[in-house]
Protein backbone atom coordinates (compact mmCIF):
# COMPACT_ATOMS: atom_id res chain seq x y z
CA UNK A 1 0.00 0.00 0.00
CA UNK A 2 2.62 2.74 0.90
CA UNK A 3 4.34 1.92 -2.86
CA UNK A 4 1.28 2.65 -4.21
CA UNK A 5 1.07 5.86 -2.35
CA UNK A 6 4.45 6.67 -3.12
CA UNK A 7 3.50 6.41 -6.77
CA UNK A 8 0.57 8.11 -6.52
CA UNK A 9 2.45 11.04 -4.75
CA UNK A 10 5.08 11.07 -7.97
CA UNK A 11 2.68 11.53 -10.43
CA UNK A 12 0.96 14.11 -8.64
CA UNK A 13 4.20 15.60 -8.18
CA UNK A 14 5.81 15.59 -11.17
CA UNK A 15 2.52 16.40 -13.12
CA UNK A 16 2.63 19.88 -10.86
CA UNK A 17 6.09 20.91 -11.81
CA UNK A 18 4.67 19.91 -15.36
CA UNK A 19 2.06 22.13 -14.82
CA UNK A 20 3.86 25.06 -13.54
CA UNK A 21 6.45 24.43 -16.61
CA UNK A 22 3.45 24.77 -18.77
CA UNK A 23 2.76 28.52 -18.07
CA UNK A 24 6.37 29.22 -19.16
CA UNK A 25 5.53 27.84 -22.33
CA UNK A 26 5.12 30.89 -24.28
CA UNK A 27 8.82 31.46 -24.40
CA UNK A 28 9.42 27.46 -25.94
CA UNK A 29 6.85 28.12 -28.23
CA UNK A 30 8.25 31.44 -29.68
CA UNK A 31 11.25 29.97 -30.38
CA UNK A 32 9.91 26.59 -32.01
CA UNK A 33 7.63 28.51 -34.26
CA UNK A 34 10.78 31.07 -35.22
CA UNK A 35 12.98 27.59 -35.98
CA UNK A 36 10.37 25.76 -37.65
CA UNK A 37 9.04 29.31 -40.04
CA UNK A 38 13.05 29.36 -41.50
CA UNK A 39 12.94 25.98 -42.23
CA UNK A 40 12.75 25.40 -45.91
CA UNK A 41 8.97 24.27 -46.68
CA UNK A 42 8.46 21.15 -48.84
CA UNK A 43 8.10 17.41 -49.34
CA UNK A 44 11.55 16.49 -49.58
CA UNK A 45 14.46 15.79 -47.09
CA UNK A 46 15.38 18.15 -44.76
CA UNK A 47 11.87 20.61 -45.34
CA UNK A 48 8.73 20.64 -43.29
CA UNK A 49 5.39 20.30 -45.07
CA UNK A 50 2.58 22.49 -43.85
CA UNK A 51 0.04 19.92 -44.75
CA UNK A 52 1.37 17.38 -43.05
CA UNK A 53 0.04 15.88 -39.73
CA UNK A 54 1.35 16.92 -36.82
CA UNK A 55 3.86 14.77 -34.56
CA UNK A 56 6.56 15.46 -32.25
CA UNK A 57 6.05 18.61 -30.63
CA UNK A 58 3.39 19.54 -33.17
CA UNK A 59 6.27 20.25 -35.58
CA UNK A 60 4.32 18.76 -39.48
CA UNK A 61 5.32 15.71 -40.42
CA UNK A 62 7.19 14.84 -37.11
CA UNK A 63 7.32 10.82 -35.83
CA UNK A 64 3.76 10.55 -34.34
CA UNK A 65 2.84 7.05 -32.70
CA UNK A 66 0.02 5.65 -30.25
CA UNK A 67 0.04 6.65 -27.26
CA UNK A 68 -0.34 2.76 -25.91
CA UNK A 69 3.32 2.91 -27.67
CA UNK A 70 4.81 5.61 -25.31
CA UNK A 71 3.03 3.44 -22.31
CA UNK A 72 4.51 0.38 -22.89
CA UNK A 73 7.73 1.77 -23.86
CA UNK A 74 7.25 3.58 -20.20
CA UNK A 75 6.34 0.27 -18.56
CA UNK A 76 9.79 -1.54 -19.70
CA UNK A 77 12.00 1.53 -18.58
CA UNK A 78 10.04 1.19 -15.28
CA UNK A 79 10.98 -2.34 -14.82
CA UNK A 80 14.74 -1.83 -15.95
CA UNK A 81 14.91 1.06 -13.32
CA UNK A 82 13.23 -1.13 -10.41
CA UNK A 83 15.15 -4.24 -11.31
CA UNK A 84 18.53 -2.93 -12.43
CA UNK A 85 18.42 0.55 -11.57
CA UNK A 86 21.80 1.64 -14.00
CA UNK A 87 20.28 1.09 -17.42
CA UNK A 88 17.14 2.60 -16.77
CA UNK A 89 18.19 6.60 -17.66
CA UNK A 90 20.24 4.40 -20.99
CA UNK A 91 16.94 2.72 -22.10
CA UNK A 92 14.75 6.08 -21.77
CA UNK A 93 17.19 8.09 -23.74
CA UNK A 94 16.81 4.92 -26.30
CA UNK A 95 13.45 4.94 -26.50
CA UNK A 96 13.63 8.85 -27.65
CA UNK A 97 16.17 8.55 -30.06
CA UNK A 98 15.74 5.09 -31.83
CA UNK A 99 12.07 3.83 -31.01
CA UNK A 100 10.12 7.01 -31.57
CA UNK A 101 12.59 7.47 -34.12
CA UNK A 102 13.26 11.54 -33.29
CA UNK A 103 17.39 11.74 -33.71
CA UNK A 104 16.88 10.46 -37.44
CA UNK A 105 13.71 12.99 -37.91
CA UNK A 106 16.53 15.64 -36.38
CA UNK A 107 18.59 14.72 -38.39
CA UNK A 108 17.42 16.00 -41.60
CA UNK A 109 17.70 19.23 -40.57
CA UNK A 110 21.28 18.94 -39.83
CA UNK A 111 21.80 21.62 -43.20
CA UNK A 112 18.63 23.15 -43.96
CA UNK A 113 17.79 24.14 -40.35
CA UNK A 114 20.93 23.49 -38.10
CA UNK A 115 18.46 25.48 -35.09
CA UNK A 116 15.52 22.83 -35.27
CA UNK A 117 18.15 19.86 -34.86
CA UNK A 118 19.39 20.98 -32.13
CA UNK A 119 15.92 22.26 -30.30
CA UNK A 120 15.35 19.18 -31.01
CA UNK A 121 18.57 17.31 -29.47
CA UNK A 122 17.86 19.72 -26.52
CA UNK A 123 14.59 18.25 -26.10
CA UNK A 124 15.67 14.55 -26.63
CA UNK A 125 18.44 14.88 -23.63
CA UNK A 126 15.23 16.47 -21.49
CA UNK A 127 12.61 14.08 -21.99
CA UNK A 128 15.12 11.43 -20.89
CA UNK A 129 15.18 13.32 -17.30
CA UNK A 130 11.66 13.55 -16.57
CA UNK A 131 11.57 9.68 -16.95
CA UNK A 132 14.82 9.55 -14.77
CA UNK A 133 13.27 11.74 -12.12
CA UNK A 134 10.11 10.23 -11.72
CA UNK A 135 11.65 6.75 -10.44
CA UNK A 136 14.29 8.69 -8.43
CA UNK A 137 10.98 10.36 -6.54
CA UNK A 138 9.59 7.18 -5.89
CA UNK A 139 13.00 5.28 -4.86
CA UNK A 140 13.72 8.38 -2.20
CA UNK A 141 10.16 8.69 -0.79
CA UNK A 142 10.55 4.44 -0.42
CA UNK A 143 13.88 4.81 1.52
CA UNK A 144 13.53 8.60 3.43
CA UNK A 145 10.24 6.11 4.96
CA UNK A 146 12.60 2.93 5.36
CA UNK A 147 15.39 5.34 7.68
CA UNK A 148 17.36 4.51 4.82
CA UNK A 149 18.59 7.57 3.18
CA UNK A 150 21.27 9.97 4.78
CA UNK A 151 19.96 13.30 3.97
CA UNK A 152 23.03 15.80 4.38
CA UNK A 153 25.10 13.65 1.91
CA UNK A 154 22.34 13.12 -0.35
CA UNK A 155 22.03 17.08 0.28
CA UNK A 156 25.81 17.51 -0.64
CA UNK A 157 25.92 15.36 -3.83
CA UNK A 158 22.87 17.60 -5.07
CA UNK A 159 24.25 20.68 -4.10
CA UNK A 160 27.43 19.82 -5.54
CA UNK A 161 25.59 19.09 -8.57
CA UNK A 162 23.88 22.81 -8.81
CA UNK A 163 26.51 24.26 -10.83
CA UNK A 164 26.91 21.74 -12.89
CA UNK A 165 23.40 21.37 -13.20
CA UNK A 166 23.18 25.31 -14.73
CA UNK A 167 26.62 24.98 -16.25
CA UNK A 168 26.00 22.65 -18.66
CA UNK A 169 22.61 23.50 -20.16
CA UNK A 170 24.39 27.16 -20.35
CA UNK A 171 26.85 25.58 -22.70
CA UNK A 172 25.20 23.16 -24.65
CA UNK A 173 21.75 24.20 -24.98
CA UNK A 174 21.55 25.03 -28.50
CA UNK A 175 25.17 24.33 -29.70
CA UNK A 176 24.89 20.37 -30.16
CA UNK A 177 23.45 18.70 -33.09
CA UNK A 178 21.61 15.39 -32.87
CA UNK A 179 24.65 13.36 -34.22
CA UNK A 180 26.95 14.60 -31.51
CA UNK A 181 24.59 14.12 -28.99
CA UNK A 182 24.08 10.49 -29.96
CA UNK A 183 28.15 9.52 -29.99
CA UNK A 184 28.57 11.24 -26.79
CA UNK A 185 25.33 9.14 -25.75
CA UNK A 186 27.02 6.02 -26.98
CA UNK A 187 30.53 6.55 -25.33
CA UNK A 188 27.72 6.36 -21.78
CA UNK A 189 26.28 3.65 -22.96
CA UNK A 190 29.80 1.62 -23.45
CA UNK A 191 30.33 2.74 -19.58
CA UNK A 192 27.47 1.54 -18.65
CA UNK A 193 28.45 -2.13 -20.30
CA UNK A 194 31.59 -1.47 -18.38
CA UNK A 195 30.17 -1.17 -14.97
CA UNK A 196 27.84 -3.94 -15.03
CA UNK A 197 29.82 -6.44 -17.47
CA UNK A 198 32.62 -5.63 -14.06
CA UNK A 199 29.17 -6.81 -11.78
CA UNK A 200 29.20 -9.96 -13.30
CA UNK A 201 33.41 -11.03 -13.55
CA UNK A 202 34.10 -13.48 -10.91
CA UNK A 203 35.86 -10.50 -9.15
CA UNK A 204 32.70 -8.32 -8.83
CA UNK A 205 30.81 -11.30 -7.74
CA UNK A 206 33.73 -12.26 -4.96
CA UNK A 207 33.09 -8.37 -4.28
CA UNK A 208 29.36 -8.73 -3.90
CA UNK A 209 29.36 -11.54 -1.93
CA UNK A 210 31.54 -10.23 0.36
CA UNK A 211 29.12 -7.02 1.11
CA UNK A 212 26.32 -9.36 1.40
CA UNK A 213 28.19 -11.08 3.92
CA UNK A 214 29.13 -7.42 5.72
CA UNK A 215 25.64 -6.30 5.05
CA UNK A 216 24.44 -9.85 6.67
CA UNK A 217 26.63 -9.14 9.60
CA UNK A 218 25.55 -5.44 10.23
CA UNK A 219 21.94 -6.84 9.93
CA UNK A 220 22.88 -9.47 12.64
CA UNK A 221 24.63 -6.82 14.96
CA UNK A 222 22.71 -3.83 14.72
CA UNK A 223 19.21 -3.69 12.62
CA UNK A 224 17.61 -6.67 14.57
CA UNK A 225 19.27 -5.91 18.13
CA UNK A 226 17.50 -2.83 17.36
CA UNK A 227 14.55 -4.82 16.10
CA UNK A 228 14.31 -6.19 19.13
CA UNK A 229 15.71 -3.81 22.14
CA UNK A 230 12.96 -1.31 22.55
CA UNK A 231 15.46 1.10 24.70
CA UNK A 232 17.77 1.29 21.94
CA UNK A 233 14.77 2.12 19.76
CA UNK A 234 15.70 5.84 19.03
CA UNK A 235 19.00 4.54 17.15
CA UNK A 236 16.97 2.60 14.57
CA UNK A 237 17.57 4.12 11.13
CA UNK A 238 19.88 7.04 10.09
CA UNK A 239 20.05 9.74 12.54
CA UNK A 240 22.28 12.72 11.89
CA UNK A 241 24.67 13.24 15.29
CA UNK A 242 26.87 16.07 13.80
CA UNK A 243 26.76 18.94 10.69
CA UNK A 244 29.93 20.50 10.33
CA UNK A 245 32.53 22.25 7.35
CA UNK A 246 35.05 19.44 7.33
CA UNK A 247 33.33 16.52 8.93
CA UNK A 248 29.37 15.54 9.08
CA UNK A 249 28.37 12.35 11.50
CA UNK A 250 26.03 10.19 11.38
CA UNK A 251 24.68 6.99 12.90
CA UNK A 252 22.97 3.92 11.31
CA UNK A 253 21.52 1.20 14.02
CA UNK A 254 23.71 2.16 16.33
CA UNK A 255 26.83 2.32 13.78
CA UNK A 256 28.57 5.58 13.39
CA UNK A 257 29.65 6.86 10.24
CA UNK A 258 31.18 9.94 8.93
CA UNK A 259 32.34 11.79 5.96
CA UNK A 260 33.83 14.83 4.56
CA UNK A 261 31.52 16.94 2.73
CA UNK A 262 33.67 18.22 0.18
CA UNK A 263 34.15 14.81 -1.48
CA UNK A 264 30.11 14.90 -2.14
CA UNK A 265 30.36 18.28 -3.55
CA UNK A 266 32.96 17.58 -5.88
CA UNK A 267 31.25 13.91 -6.66
CA UNK A 268 28.31 15.44 -7.28
CA UNK A 269 29.72 17.87 -9.32
CA UNK A 270 31.09 15.98 -11.71
CA UNK A 271 28.04 12.89 -11.90
CA UNK A 272 25.20 15.64 -12.13
CA UNK A 273 27.36 16.98 -15.19
CA UNK A 274 27.77 14.02 -16.94
CA UNK A 275 24.02 13.66 -16.21
CA UNK A 276 23.21 17.12 -17.59
CA UNK A 277 24.50 16.71 -20.34
CA UNK A 278 23.50 13.66 -22.12
CA UNK A 279 20.13 13.06 -19.90
CA UNK A 280 20.59 10.22 -17.81
CA UNK A 281 20.46 9.70 -14.20
CA UNK A 282 24.04 8.85 -12.71
CA UNK A 283 22.95 6.22 -10.69
CA UNK A 284 25.74 3.82 -12.15
CA UNK A 285 28.11 6.03 -11.17
CA UNK A 286 26.64 7.80 -7.51
CA UNK A 287 26.53 4.08 -6.41
CA UNK A 288 29.95 3.19 -6.41
CA UNK A 289 30.96 6.54 -5.62
CA UNK A 290 29.35 6.56 -2.31
CA UNK A 291 30.58 2.74 -1.79
CA UNK A 292 34.14 3.01 -3.28
CA UNK A 293 34.62 6.42 -1.78
CA UNK A 294 32.57 7.42 1.23
CA UNK A 295 32.93 3.70 2.26
CA UNK A 296 28.78 3.63 3.12
CA UNK A 297 26.86 -0.27 3.12
CA UNK A 298 24.51 -0.75 0.54
CA UNK A 299 21.60 -0.19 2.92
CA UNK A 300 21.55 3.20 2.45
CA UNK A 301 23.57 3.83 -0.76
CA UNK A 302 20.75 3.00 -3.08
CA UNK A 303 18.14 5.62 -0.92
CA UNK A 304 21.07 8.18 -0.47
CA UNK A 305 22.03 8.31 -4.45
CA UNK A 306 18.30 8.25 -5.58
CA UNK A 307 18.09 11.51 -3.69
CA UNK A 308 21.28 12.70 -5.56
CA UNK A 309 19.24 12.16 -8.78
CA UNK A 310 16.12 13.55 -7.73
CA UNK A 311 17.59 16.80 -7.00
CA UNK A 312 20.18 17.02 -9.92
CA UNK A 313 16.87 15.98 -12.66
CA UNK A 314 14.59 19.38 -10.93
CA UNK A 315 17.90 21.01 -11.31
CA UNK A 316 18.76 19.94 -14.79
CA UNK A 317 14.69 20.37 -15.92
CA UNK A 318 14.07 23.68 -14.84
CA UNK A 319 17.66 24.87 -16.06
CA UNK A 320 16.89 23.40 -19.40
CA UNK A 321 13.21 24.38 -19.97
CA UNK A 322 12.67 27.78 -17.72
CA UNK A 323 16.51 29.19 -18.10
CA UNK A 324 16.81 27.85 -21.47
CA UNK A 325 13.28 27.98 -22.82
CA UNK A 326 14.06 24.19 -24.01
CA UNK A 327 10.87 22.59 -25.54
CA UNK A 328 9.75 19.00 -24.88
CA UNK A 329 6.47 17.43 -26.15
CA UNK A 330 4.33 16.79 -23.27
CA UNK A 331 1.37 14.41 -24.09
CA UNK A 332 4.77 12.18 -24.96
CA UNK A 333 6.34 12.66 -21.20
CA UNK A 334 3.23 12.18 -19.53
CA UNK A 335 2.18 8.85 -21.41
CA UNK A 336 5.60 7.90 -20.63
CA UNK A 337 5.12 8.64 -16.96
CA UNK A 338 2.32 5.94 -16.42
CA UNK A 339 4.29 3.61 -17.83
CA UNK A 340 7.22 4.29 -15.60
CA UNK A 341 4.93 4.05 -12.42
CA UNK A 342 3.47 1.04 -13.42
CA UNK A 343 7.12 -0.96 -14.68
CA UNK A 344 8.03 0.43 -10.93
CA UNK A 345 5.78 -1.70 -9.20
CA UNK A 346 6.18 -5.18 -11.69
CA UNK A 347 10.00 -4.40 -11.31
CA UNK A 348 10.40 -5.75 -7.65
CA UNK A 349 7.76 -8.42 -8.51
CA UNK A 350 9.11 -9.92 -11.64
CA UNK A 351 12.81 -9.35 -11.14
CA UNK A 352 12.72 -12.24 -7.89
CA UNK A 353 12.60 -14.83 -10.38
CA UNK A 354 15.28 -13.80 -12.70
CA UNK A 355 18.95 -14.61 -11.34
CA UNK A 356 20.29 -10.91 -11.37
CA UNK A 357 23.73 -12.13 -12.49
CA UNK A 358 21.71 -13.35 -15.97
CA UNK A 359 19.59 -10.40 -15.89
CA UNK A 360 22.87 -8.13 -15.84
CA UNK A 361 24.55 -10.06 -18.64
CA UNK A 362 21.57 -9.43 -20.50
CA UNK A 363 22.42 -5.73 -20.35
CA UNK A 364 25.04 -5.91 -20.77
CA UNK A 365 24.99 -7.75 -24.33
CA UNK A 366 22.55 -5.25 -25.24
CA UNK A 367 24.59 -2.16 -23.61
CA UNK A 368 27.13 -3.10 -25.95
CA UNK A 369 24.90 -3.56 -29.00
CA UNK A 370 23.30 0.07 -28.61
CA UNK A 371 26.86 1.71 -27.76
CA UNK A 372 28.39 0.36 -31.50
CA UNK A 373 25.34 1.57 -32.76
CA UNK A 374 25.52 4.64 -31.32
CA UNK A 375 29.11 5.60 -31.96
CA UNK A 376 29.11 4.75 -35.42
CA UNK A 377 25.90 6.62 -35.83
CA UNK A 378 27.17 9.51 -34.43
CA UNK A 379 30.29 9.96 -35.37
CA UNK A 380 30.63 7.82 -38.54
CA UNK A 381 26.70 9.04 -40.11
CA UNK A 382 25.58 5.95 -40.25
CA UNK A 383 24.62 2.80 -37.19
CA UNK A 384 26.61 -0.43 -38.49
CA UNK A 385 23.65 -2.28 -36.66
CA UNK A 386 20.37 -1.93 -37.60
CA UNK A 387 17.33 -0.71 -35.44
CA UNK A 388 19.33 2.46 -34.65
Amino acid sequence: MQRKTFIIIGLLTLVAVMAILALTEPSWAGKLEDAIAKTPQGVGKGMIDVNAKPGFMGIPGAPSHFWLLYILWGVWVGWIFSSVGAFGGIMAGVGHISVFGLSDFAATFKKSSPTLNKMLTDSIRTSNQYLVGLSALISSFTYYRMGRLVLPLGLCLAIGGLLAGYLVPMLTVGKMDVSLYVGFFGIIVFAVAFVLFYETTPAGQAKKKAAKAAAKAFEDIHIRKCAVDESGAHACGVQVTHWGISKISFTFYGQEFSFNPIWPLLGGLVINGISAFIGVGGGFLYVPFLTSVAGLPMFIVAGTSALAVLVGMIVNIFNMMVVQAVSVDFVLISTELIGIAIGSVLGPLTSKKIPEVWLKRLFVVLAIYVGIGYLTKGFMGKSILPGL
